[in-house]
């Protein structure tokens, strides 16, 4: 399933195509390796899949048949898992599917969450550890850490070696 998502207009968000299709016939191709029906496996159809490999793909007429059946299998596939996801809601065309909008965190949870985060890296954390930890931009991240300093929650000390800014929680 497709991560990225590109934005269609300002209110909605759309996901790529992915490239299912394309990744079923690479997987078709090992039939000539003696792997026939890893195609089907890879798009949800266990059961077609394992006996396709056991018999060689039917003895080839079922691999060849999927040469024409490929495509619908992997867009069947694409809408089980936007669907499971619940990037597509029942009535929603497939090229409309909405990704799920991200969760806005007070800034108390992202303080909290920062905390978790230095716990992790022994009680210290600089600015660029947080900002790919939490994914928010390096101003938030450091706006962050500053009131928490302000606050007495951390220490804020440069790292004799490179002169990075830590911040080091005592309490963990």
């Amino acid at each position: 399933m497709a991560t990225q998502i590109m934005a269609q207009s300002q209110n909605q968000t759309v996901v790529p195509e992915d490239n299912r299709t394309m990744n079923s016939y690479l997987f078709w191709l090992l039939f000539f390796m003696g792997f026939g029906g890893i195609h089907r496996i890879y798009n949800g159809k266990i059961g077609t899949g394992l006996l396709w490999l056991c018999t060689g793909g039917l003895f080839g007429i079922g691999q060849i048949v999927d040469l024409l059946l490929i495509p619908d299998m992997a867009s069947e596939r694409r809408i089980r898992l936007l669907a499971k996801s619940g990037a597509l809601r029942p009535g929603m065309a497939v090229g409309q599917a909405v990704a799920a909008q991200p969760v806005t965190l007070t800034t108390d949870q992202k303080m909290v969450r920062l905390l978790e985060i230095a716990r992790e890296h022994g009680g210290k954390l600089t600015v660029p550890q947080a900002v790919m930890a939490m994914q928010l931009s390096f101003d938030e991240v450091e706006a962050l850490l500053l009131e928490m300093h302000r606050k007495g929650y951390a220490a804020m000390d440069n790292d004799m070696e490179t002169g990075v800014i830590v911040y080091e929680f005592m309490g963990l």
